[in-house]
């Protein structure tokens, strides 16, 4: 009686954001492999208050900003990022948080990272899908037992241009070298899916939950 209670990793919970977007039940899935508790969540006290928050997403940038805005979820994401709390964001997770997309002709995204997010050219087969090599531009434990030039699951016609360089984590090549994933402070994005690219997937986001609780990362 009296002393420090130490509860396991699952104690904590895991906040998936629900937007109304797709593919949430394999992000808590993921999460849930790797021993934690899943809460897909549309409430803005959690995602303001949870120890971890991933941002999953697909579809297009108004229509995420759209519900985004119907759920009041806008000032959540906004502030909890700009608080350095632990944030990480799937691919139109990515692209949301720039400044503004081109997609259907322009739209006022997050602006939490200054930058665009532009349309893959043409002379390119659209969607970009599938498989592809990440070459790591920093050195830092999210990449914790991950080899460099990886590869991780695509599934995007758009990509992101930051206007901080320094925030670039890891690029690829499809034709153009793009921004795959950024880094910066407790925020992590990727481009690609982490839970539809297997085992360095889900250690990538074991990675990143471990330093949220302030955890060791396991090599």
């Amino acid at each position: 009686m009296g002393g420090v209670i130490t509860r396991p990793l699952s104690y904590w919970m895991i906040a998936v954001i629900d937007y109304g977007a797709g593919n949430l039940r394999s992000v808590a899935n993921a999460v849930s492999r790797l021993g934690y508790q899943p809460e897909v969540t549309s409430r803005a006290s959690d995602v303001l208050e949870a120890p971890v928050v991933i941002m999953p997403g697909v579809g297009a940038a108004a229509g995420t900003m759209a519900n985004l805005r119907k759920h009041r979820l806008v000032n959540a994401v906004r502030q909890r990022i700009a608080a350095g709390k632990p944030f990480f964001g799937v691919c139109m997770g990515l692209q949301v948080l720039c400044s503004r997309s081109e997609e259907g002709g322009g739209c006022e995204c997050l602006g939490v990272i200054p930058g665009q997010v532009r349309k893959l050219p043409p002379s390119l087969k659209v969607p970009h899908m599938g498989w592809n090599q990440v070459r790591q531009k920093i050195n830092h434990p999210i990449f914790s037992g991950i080899p460099d030039n990886s590869n991780f699951y695509f599934v995007h016609s758009y990509y992101v241009v930051p206007d901080d360089k320094s925030l670039v984590a890891g690029e690829t090549e499809y034709g153009i070298t793009f921004c795959s994933m950024l880094v910066h402070g407790q925020l992590v994005a990727t481009q690609f899916h982490p839970e539809k690219s297997g085992e360095l997937g889900l250690k990538m986001y074991d990675n990143f939950i471990r330093l949220a609780l302030g955890k060791e990362v396991r090599c």
